[in-house]
């Protein structure tokens, strides 16, 4: 299976096995239901919506709600049409004060994914049916209702970005003025505009979601905003956060990762019990704070040294690092002190033929060749992206009612090559967050971080937020959540019912709600 290997442009550094580029000339436009309405080829990205009624049970309440499925159109300054930009929104109904009513805004990653993992595995009124523990399920897959979703307390919008989903680029060879970091953030920053003006939702208090590469977007639109649109936000929700881009490279020279990860490695080591007893008893939170001392000081030390490191020195650090992540001192020695994520993925559990999943460590599968030298995909994906697009499917076009042929890119590889904007350096939007929290002292951030996500390790998240440079009242309204599950930690039932009450009660504090 390649098509994994989608989200690992996260790392801007290995090769992305894409899909063929489609045509946009042979996609039949979204059309109403049951009757669909010919449109003249010069329309086929015209704006519309589909408009379909529901209800779901919510903790203790049924909550009746509107979903609408439409297209709009971007213009350039001219008026010019550029691009449409594909939505799904829920509203919930019979709210008197629409406007005094939050509204987030909901975006995944990669770059290149669609907006469908946080909307059925998270926020919206449906989800995927897993495992209680995430563990894939046999096909057919199925839908249910999501007793945990956030409709409750916010009005949500699920947003695809150009070449995502049903999302498209008016002129096809244009399309990589979208795929950039500025031209991605401008894009979905004018969606954003006028949803809130059409909607009437200027005076909402309005938030921002994102996941994985969807964090850097959601700090960088959260900028642009205020900028360019004086639009100001209540509060950012960042899911697996990555906003500095050295802490996650693997690359010659920067040896920040290796540090980073670690205490990753130790609570992949301990769920699969490759520790040693004295610290396979302990509890996970305890493992990896001791994973964490020992990274941030004689490892990370060790490292600094390099070549300098005495032969004494650098056996006691080989002792440790065996000892925190359940590798052999040769194979540690062999590479240099310095496990690659991708290497320790097949290493760990090597003698049993498996390698670990790196959205999601507690996730195994076999692996063919035993002298693999880097996992050869993630079992971790390989049991998730299956039932979702499945459900999607068939969610869109039998309960949104939205007919057409065109395909829908759960993961594209369309977007490449992505213009990072970062030559000869790693890209950091980090400062463009701490910018805006020390500009605007009502806006709140919080982030959720997974104890087993080898994507976006949370001690590399814990290490960009310690070098913000931000004064004490700005840190204070940054909060962080650790859960035991990986990247996508809301596929442990456990963990969505948790962060739920987590990220409902931070909506609330930041409305400025009684």
């Amino acid at each position: 299976m390649r098509r994994y290997f989608l989200f690992w442009s996260l790392l801007s550094l290995l090769p992305l096995v894409g899909s063929t580029a489609e045509s946009g000339s042979d996609d039949a436009a979204l059309s109403e239901v049951p009757a669909p309405t010919p449109r003249e080829p010069a329309q086929i990205f015209p704006d519309h919506e589909q408009v379909t009624q529901h209800e779901v049970r919510i903790g203790d309440e049924t909550v009746a709600y509107t979903a609408t499925a439409g297209m709009v159109t971007l213009r350039d300054a001219k008026e010019v049409p550029t691009a449409e930009i594909f939505y799904i929104a829920y509203t919930r109904d019979a709210v008197e004060d629409r406007a005094g009513r939050p509204v987030t805004f909901s975006f995944n990653g990669g770059p290149g994914s669609s907006s469908v993992w946080m909307h059925l595995g998270l926020l919206g009124p449906r989800r995927v049916v897993l495992e209680d523990d995430g563990s894939p399920v046999a096909p057919p897959y199925r839908l249910v209702d999501n007793a945990h979703s956030l409709l409750d307390v916010t009005d949500l919008v699920f947003i695809d970005p150009v070449s995502t989903g049903f999302s498209r680029a008016r002129d096809p060879e244009k399309a990589k003025a979208f795929h950039s970091v500025e031209g991605d953030t401008r894009s979905v920053a004018d969606f954003i505009r006028l949803y809130a003006t059409r909607n009437e939702r200027w005076t909402s208090p309005k938030f921002l979601i994102g996941e994985s590469y969807g964090t850097t977007r959601a700090a960088e639109l959260a900028g642009h905003l205020a900028e360019r649109h004086f639009l100001n936000l209540n509060g950012l929700m960042l899911v697996s956060t990555v906003l500095d881009f050295q802490t996650i490279a693997f690359t010659p020279g920067n040896d920040l990762p290796y540090v980073l990860f670690l205490p990753t490695y130790t609570a992949t080591a301990w769920y699969h019990q490759k520790l040693p007893p004295e610290l396979q008893e302990l509890p996970l939170p305890e493992v990896v704070a001791r994973a964490e001392a020992f990274a941030s000081d004689a490892y990370l030390r060790a490292l600094f040294q390099g070549d300098r490191l005495s032969d004494e020195q650098r056996a006691a650090v080989r002792r440790e690092l065996a000892r925190f992540t359940g590798l052999q001192e040769s194979t540690l020695e062999q590479m240099n002190l310095r496990p690659r994520m991708t290497r320790y993925a097949v290493e760990l559990l090597r003698d049993e033929g498996l390698t670990v999943g790196r959205f999601d460590s507690r996730y195994t599968g076999h692996v063919r060749n035993r002298d693999a030298s880097h996992m050869p995909f993630d079992p971790s994906a390989e049991a998730i992206f299956s039932p979702y697009a499945s459900t999607f499917h068939d969610y869109i076009r039998g309960e949104l009612g939205v007919e057409t042929d065109r395909v829908y890119e759960i993961l594209t590889g369309n977007v490449r090559p992505w213009d990072w904007g970062a030559e000869n350096q790693y890209l950091n939007v980090a400062g463009t967050l701490a910018e805006i929290l020390t500009q605007q002292p009502f806006l709140k951030v919080h982030l959720s971080n997974g104890y087993y996500d080898l994507a976006t390790p949370y001690f590399a998240t814990n290490y960009t937020l310690n070098h913000l440079n931000l004064p004490a009242s700005a840190r204070e309204r940054i909060t962080v959540d650790t859960f035991h599950a990986g990247h996508m930690m809301y596929v442990n039932l456990s963990d969505l019912k948790r962060q739920k009450d987590v990220l409902a009660r931070f909506i609330h504090e930041a409305r400025g709600a009684p």
